[in-house]
């Protein structure tokens, strides 16, 4: 192949990539600006690609007439307390599933993948008359219990596949030196699992912030609700705010934005980790 031909695949490659980046980026920045004009110029003919008179109208309007502030932290504590309890079960699980003498591993594997292919309407109408029977709808509890259980077999799938590739020399050397499995997981194997503890709680994290369905039937009280179904609600029976849904849904994506930027380094060691060591 000639160095021509070399030089034309190049930009070839550059072309299509940034296609597909304006592609992917285009509904985000439409949200962003969106959110920084005002009712008439969002409803302008021909629309605009920039704001011409750019306004925080929007977000105050947001935060001061729809109370968006008490759906954000809902969304917050459900999400991280959602997320540890995933972290600190899947841990537990992965490393008894990958490195201890238990019978029916394969079983519990596809069972858990089984479990996390379930389609959340098969059993909404049961966890509702839980809910009820507990006195637990209108509160958080209806949504973590949920959310761990519906996100805990994903999590092990990608700890146990890490854990799998830690070197076992390392739990014996625990052994010898007298350490119990408890001691040998916190001390020992965790610390080098920090790429999979990070992947799968961050994907717990933006599965439980992003959930609608159980937080719409689960808790219908206003101090209860989390973004996803705060922002459906913005809508009223003849208008729609279009510039306060998309002032809420950029503020909704900025946590999930800033914890892939933090941690990319860890989320993407512990995705090629798996797919090389499982």
């Amino acid at each position: 192949m000639s160095k021509a031909q070399l030089v034309t695949r190049k930009w070839i490659g550059y072309i299509v990539l940034i296609l597909m980046l304006l592609i992917i980026i285009a509904p985000f920045y439409w949200m962003v600006i969106t959110s920084l004009k005002s009712n008439n110029e969002i409803s302008a003919i021909p629309p605009t690609l920039f704001p011409v008179h750019p306004t925080l109208s929007q977000y105050t309007q947001t935060f001061g007439q729809f109370g968006f502030g008490i759906y954000f932290r809902n969304s917050l504590i459900v999400s991280i307390i959602s997320t540890i309890l995933v972290v600190i079960l899947a841990s537990l699980a992965s490393y008894a599933i990958a490195r201890l003498p238990i019978r029916g591993k394969t079983f519990i594997m596809v069972t858990l993948l089984v479990i996390s292919t379930f389609p959340q309407v098969s059993v909404i109408s049961p966890l509702f008359v839980i809910m009820e029977r507990l006195g637990w709808l209108n509160s958080y509890q209806a949504l973590i219990i949920p959310y761990v259980a519906f996100n805990l077999p994903f999590a092990i799938w990608i700890m146990r596949t890490y854990f799998a590739g830690i070197p076992r020399e390392l739990d014996e050397a625990a052994r010898v030196d007298g350490a119990g499995v408890l001691t040998t997981v916190f001390r020992i194997i965790l610390p080098l699992s920090t790429p999979g503890l990070f992947t799968g709680a961050i994907f717990t994290f933006v599965a439980c912030w992003t959930e609608f369905f159980f937080a719409l039937v689960f808790n219908t009280d206003n101090s209860f609700r989390t973004i996803p179904v705060g922002i459906a609600l913005f809508g009223g029976q003849f208008t729609i705010p279009y510039g306060t849904i998309f002032a809420a849904s950029t503020v909704a994506v900025l946590p999930i934005v800033i914890l892939v930027l933090i941690f990319q380094k860890w989320v993407v060691a512990g995705l090629t980790s798996g797919a090389v060591k499982g």
